[in-house]
């Protein structure tokens, strides 16, 4: 049967599947993200009948969470397919909540983030250009290759490496790149590329901390050569 007719009784604009997408999941009750979760009602009862039933039965989410198939099976309306749904959705919450944030690698100095990349970048055979994004206390949030190939200013567009720092409301950026050669000496190219992310940077309020240059166990800090 379709969900319009099950929740038949109740404006487009009120139904739960809407309010979350115009509203947000979070003004959402307990009753209408288990309606979104079940899907359908029954011939005789509209699917937020149905979820508020359910927790009334329960007495609430506390022991609903830990209701086995077979109890749920036990609920009119609630079939096997509806069982196995809401026993993965609260295993999933179960599993996100304990959840706990991994100690981020810290970036001190261009040493440490010349270690945190070393031994992958040093063996390229081409050149990639990658951006750590770091959080205010320079531990790092994210990691991403904006280009592979060899470089130029108008390849690597500061569009592309700030696009991700606003995602991931990043404070700094370390910029990396690889010589396929070995030797880290800067290019012109190098030069020009680190000056115009620095200067987008200023004026987005992201600061470009360094742009390091890897070599074979060797490396180069544009920042230590005074160019950041």
């Amino acid at each position: 049967m379709e969900e319009s007719l099950m929740i038949r009784d109740v404006p487009k604009e009120e139904r739960p599947r809407e309010r979350l997408i115009k509203e947000g999941v979070h003004v959402l009750s307990n009753q209408e993200l288990l309606a979104i979760i079940l899907r359908t009602g029954t011939k005789d009862e509209s699917v937020l009948q149905l979820s508020h039933r359910l927790l009334h039965q329960f007495e609430g989410l506390s022991l609903l969470k830990e209701a086995s198939i077979e109890e749920l099976e036990n609920v009119k309306g609630i079939g096997k397919t509806k069982a196995v749904q809401l026993i993965a959705a609260m295993e999933l919450g179960r599993r996100v909540s304990q959840l706990k944030n991994e100690e981020r690698y810290v970036i001190r100095s261009p040493e440490d983030g010349a270690k945190y990349v070393m031994d992958e970048m040093r063996f390229l055979s081409q050149e990639h250009f990658v951006c750590l994004y770091l959080n205010t206390k320079n531990q790092v949030l994210y990691r991403k290759t904006i280009f592979i190939g060899s470089l130029n200013a108008s390849i690597v567009h500061p569009r592309e490496v700030f696009k991700e720092a606003l995602r991931r409301s990043a404070a700094s950026i370390i910029c990396f790149h690889n010589h396929p050669s070995g030797d880290p000496t800067p290019s012109r190219e190098d030069i020009e590329i680190t000056k115009r992310l620095v200067e987008c940077g200023m004026l987005l309020g992201i600061d470009v901390l360094d742009h390091i240059i890897i070599g074979d166990q060797i490396f180069i800090s544009l920042k230590e050569k005074g160019i950041v």
